[in-house]
């Protein structure tokens, strides 16, 4: 009867022992699936989405820049007067107070420079002989059938430089949402695909990653202070066309072969 027992038991411990191993190797090879998936059966496939927006927002730069003698008083006066009209034929025109942004305010000298003596001897240090104030406001414009009447009227209020006028959307979140639901549908599309001509089943998604393409502010009509002595005299605004910008989102999902 004993060694019945001590029969019994050895199996039941080399059962135990078997089990315990096959249940550690599954353990290991779950776990190693986890953090390595590429490193198991699987296949990438990649799609594209495209969308064409057509921009919301309008923004260009202003400046009022003035140049004169050593008074600096009158010159900010002459300055800030100008800057204050512009900005506020910008305002009477409907644009949103928080739309209208001084960016630049800056006072640097002017120098006068003084020829070394051609014998030789010290050089003349340089002289100042004046200041110029700068003062730049950036503006946004979402109503695009006021642009070109504000870029023109600006000039006409003080602006002597109008520059930088870029196109951009808003809110870009909603568009970027749309081409990615396109890029993962094209990319599911292409696994079932693939799977079907491979003659497999595609098992568990393994991993997602997304690029894209969004693209920066669009500069159009930016000429700067050559501009701003054309423009007083023109009887008509200038035409400007927002024109559209393509949002692209590109994404590659990883799947488990079954």
């Amino acid at each position: 009867m004993n060694n019945t027992i001590k029969t019994a038991l050895g199996v039941a411990i080399i059962m135990g022992i078997f089990l315990f191993g096959y249940a550690a190797l599954q353990y290991v090879d779950s776990y190693s699936k986890s953090i390595q998936p590429s490193s198991f059966r699987s296949f990438s496939v990649t799609g594209e989405g495209k969308v064409v927006a057509i921009p919301d927002v309008a923004q260009f730069t202003l400046s009022v820049i003035t140049q004169g003698g050593l008074n600096i008083e009158k010159l900010q006066r002459e300055n800030v007067e100008k800057a204050n009209g512009a900005i506020e034929f910008v305002k009477s025109k409907g644009v949103d107070p928080k739309d209208v942004k001084t960016i630049t305010f800056q006072l640097e000298p002017r120098y006068q420079h003084f020829s070394c003596p051609e014998r030789g001897g010290p050089c003349p240090p340089p002289e100042i002989v004046g200041y110029t104030i700068m003062q730049t406001v950036s503006v946004k414009i979402r109503d695009f059938t006021k642009i070109g009447e504000i870029f023109s009227g600006v000039v006409t209020k003080g602006a002597n430089s109008v520059s930088q006028l870029s196109f951009t959307i808003d809110d870009p979140e909603e568009i970027q949402s749309e081409a990615r639901t396109q890029a993962i549908q094209k990319a599911q599309e292409k696994a079932k695909s693939i799977a079907k001509a491979g003659d497999f089943r595609i098992g568990r998604l393994l991993s997602i990653q997304e690029g894209g393409y969004y693209p920066p502010p669009f500069y159009e009509y930016a000429r700067g202070a050559d501009l701003a002595p054309s423009l007083p005299q023109a009887t008509k605004a200038p035409t400007i066309e927002p024109g559209s910008q393509e949002i692209k989102v590109n994404v590659t999902l990883v799947y488990e072969i079954e």
